[in-house]
């Protein structure tokens, strides 16, 4: 048996400028390239149809064509990783694997554990930044601490990049040192208990008068004045790279979403707590919740009352996708009218977000819920009726999704008064951050 180096796709599905694919190719050792439906993963997943899955399957398929025109394949496997690796073992004399790094904490422990197992049967693991421009400890303040306010974090970001940072790894170069052997099929979603939808994802490209306009355009749900390239940046089916350097000459606007994904990245890393469930700031642990379950699935069900509420949550049980503005208004109404835990919306967007980060959604929740790093003061409480009026105003998006808003019989009535809600949460909150000052 020939020895080989092992590259380990995770959450960068694509064989183009791939920072650990291209370390693999040029290692000297034919590289067989695998992928592992992690059961940790997927066995907490309700919904059998969920979409991510099915996107994950379609682009391993797709690299799949492109590896066996090259006489190559992709080798997927179903199941736990420390008992998956003691089978790749067998069936491949590994020198090296390579992968990419992934920075979640469940993904960390995975890491650690793969790489001591690895370690006792001789073989080293490298992991190679890939899914974003800067991490960990590479854009900090002058002092060496690690930044918790974007602007600041972003003018560092911005002075840093230079053309090296953007460069694209030519994997192609050397795509003749993949591992020779026949196609091996792909477990199929209904092996995995899994049930394909088919309906179309969002396309993995960009247009520059999209990127141009998104300034102007992107505060309004009912234009498509947004990229959807989430999930593609999540699964790495496009190159954080190609995409910044897309957009750097094009709108300063859009090159910012891009660093807010850093920023959230850098979060996560220096303040591990956030991935944990613990609020940034500690004080806004203290916030009593009021948690009404039934008001929780009428939120969920997009029957608020608030028709740009809903509309929110519609679309996103639809699709998997909300617009950007309506996220943060649907996440404040949650937090600040029905006062119910960011940590509850946190994790139904979890479940239904087809482009579900775990740094970016936590760190948008904990803005929204003024607990996070850089976020709202928590007196900021957005009215949905002011949101509508500036960012629908003629409600083509809520006409989309709630059509029977305009009917008083059909429609459901508010199930929380505006100004009440508004001083409830403030009492609240003021008492919990008052309660912290005390001690």
């Amino acid at each position: 048996m020939s020895t080989v180096n092992i590259m380990w796709f995770r959450r960068d599905l694509r064989l183009s400028d791939n920072a650990a694919l291209y370390h693999a190719l040029k290692s000297g050792k034919p590289v067989a390239p695998i992928f592992i439906f992690d059961r940790n993963i997927l066995d907490k997943l309700e919904d059998k149809a969920d979409r991510r899955v099915e996107f994950i399957h379609v682009a391993l398929n797709d690299m799949q064509q492109q590896l066996a025109s090259m006489g190559s394949s992709m080798h997927v496997f179903y199941g736990f990783p420390h008992e998956v690796w003691p089978n790749i073992l067998r069936s491949y004399k590994v020198e090296k694997v390579f992968t990419n790094h992934d920075y979640e904490p469940y993904a960390l422990e995975r890491d650690d554990d793969i790489r001591q197992l690895l370690s006792n049967e001789g073989i080293s693991l490298h992991t190679y930044k890939d899914q974003v421009i800067f991490e960990k400890d590479e854009v900090l303040k002058d002092d060496g601490k690690p930044y918790t306010v974007f602007t600041p974090y972003s003018k560092k970001w911005k002075a840093k990049l230079t053309p090296f940072y953007l460069k694209a790894y030519s994997t192609e170069k050397y795509f003749q040192h993949f591992f020779k052997q026949n196609a091996i099929a792909i477990p199929s979603l209904n092996s995995m208990d899994f049930q394909p939808v088919d309906k179309p994802f969002p396309a993995r490209m960009v247009k520059a008068e999209l990127v141009k306009k998104y300034k102007e355009q992107r505060d309004m749900p009912s234009i498509a004045g947004t990229s959807k390239l989430g999930v593609h940046l999540r699964f790495g089916t496009l190159s954080i790279r190609k995409l910044a350097a897309f957009a750097q000459p094009l709108n300063e606007s859009f090159l910012n979403e891009l660093i807010w994904r850093d920023f959230y990245h850098m979060i996560l890393h220096h303040f591990p707590h956030v991935g944990r469930g613990l609020a940034f700031k500690p004080a806004y642990d203290r916030v009593q919740w009021h948690n009404n379950e039934s008001e929780f699935k009428a939120w969920c069900e997009g029957k608020t009352g608030y028709p740009i509420v809903d509309a929110g949550m519609r679309e996103l049980n639809a699709t998997g996708f909300m617009h950007n503005r309506v996220r943060m208004i649907t996440a404040s109404f949650l937090i600040k009218h029905l006062l119910i835990n960011w940590r509850w919306g946190e994790a139904y967007f979890a479940q239904k977000l087809l482009d579900f980060d775990l740094a970016a959604n936590n760190g948008g929740w904990q803005w929204a819920a003024s607990s996070g790093c850089d976020a709202a003061p928590y007196f900021r409480i957005f009215n949905p009726t002011l949101q509508t009026k500036k960012f629908d105003p003629q409600l083509k998006y809520i006409r989309q999704w709630v059509p029977e808003f305009e009917s008083l019989t059909e429609y459901v009535p508010p199930i929380v008064n505006h100004e009440m809600a508004r001083k409830r949460v403030l009492q609240v909150y003021k008492k919990a951050l008052g309660e912290m000052a005390d001690d």
